[in-house]
């Protein structure tokens, strides 16, 4: 087979996603006029001009604003449904999704509404898409550690429905140290831990990821390269990336995806996994990733096939499932 259809049959995991990132103009404004909220836009057409945006700020600004309409349990229902759907499009069958609590719950939204929501669309992808997933929790990092702690606290009676807690948001001038405590907490309570570090922010915040929040996977973490002794602790740690080439390119992370080092990480030895980040505003689901980074650098059929195989070995599914999957794609041609 060839290259897009190889990349189309590997069955793939996906563990850097968030649910709001996957808010399509067409649900946004459907949801918006369902429930008589007024956004700053006439048509569909608009809400897609507004997906313009130059830098992570920009597009957290329209990020959140689009979150605004989502209100009751069918809203967050019908988002994660819509992305499961897309999953089933691009052979994601498994997905561990983030959501973002402090975006609803600062706007009157209860927690149980957005986890319900949630929920009940995952439940629905396993036994109609046979799709399994997860839900991480992530705190936003220019929130206070205070702000943290208190949706720490509303998480704990869904704790049998959260796996891990994370923490996205602005990453330059809130480094991971400021949650050091939040993390600690959330770790005693069983909890994984995962953190974005290192896609706008220095690698030095991927030392403090690791040290300081102990977490189990690094989301994003493309300049770890800058510090060659980071390099080679993620290579001896096996500690997973989570890397999101077309987010970094529309984030201006880089400024041509042929400049882009997921393949020299691979080829270094690094385990870095491709996702989609916030594939409605970033211009492309998993496979378009996949096929971007394929075009620009050259991937050979193997290193696909390694992708795949990473996707489920970073990902918190039990071993024998790891490796059904990992043999199904030794399988592919």
């Amino acid at each position: 087979m060839n290259q897009l259809e190889l990349i189309q049959a590997l069955p793939k995991a996906e563990l850097h996603v968030h649910i709001e990132g996957t808010f399509e103009p067409e649900l946004m404004f459907e949801i918006a006029q369902r429930n008589h909220i007024d956004i700053p836009y006439k048509s569909v057409e608009e809400v897609k001009q507004a997906y313009n945006f130059h830098n992570l700020q920009s597009f957290l600004d329209i990020y959140y604003a689009g979150a605004n309409v989502l209100i009751h349990e069918q809203d967050f229902y019908d988002l994660a449904w819509a992305y499961f759907e897309k999953c089933a499009e691009d052979h994601v069958v498994h997905t561990e999704m983030f959501f973002d609590p402090q975006t609803h719950t600062d706007r009157g939204i209860a927690f149980a509404t957005v986890i319900q929501g949630l929920k009940r669309a995952c439940d629905d992808a396993q036994s109609k898409l046979g799709i399994s997933s997860h839900l991480i929790m992530c705190f936003l990092r220019h929130l206070s550690e205070e702000a943290a702690f208190q949706t720490l606290e509303q998480a704990l009676p869904f704790k049998e429905q959260i796996i891990a807690v994370g923490l996205d948001s602005s990453e330059v001038g809130h480094p991971p140290s400021k949650f050091e405590r939040v993390f600690a907490k959330a770790r005693e309570e069983g909890f994984l831990v995962v953190a974005h570090a290192g896609e706008e922010g220095p690698a030095e915040y991927v030392w403090e990821a690791l040290d300081l929040l102990r977490v189990n996977r690094i989301d994003h973490g493309v300049r770890s390269e800058e510090d060659p002794m980071l390099m080679q602790r993620l290579i001896a740690e096996k500690m997973p990336l989570t890397v999101c080439p077309l987010s970094n390119l529309k984030l201006c992370v880089v400024d041509d995806m042929a400049q882009h080092n997921i393949r020299r990480l691979l080829q270094k030895g690094v385990h870095v996994t491709v996702n989609s980040d916030d594939p409605s505003y970033f211009g492309g689901y998993m496979n378009d990733n996949f096929i971007a980074i394929t075009k620009a650098l050259n991937l050979s059929n193997d290193e696909l096939k390694q992708l795949a195989k990473n996707s489920f070995e970073a990902s918190f599914i039990p071993a024998a499932e790891k490796q059904k999957w990992a043999k199904e794609i030794d399988t592919l041609a």
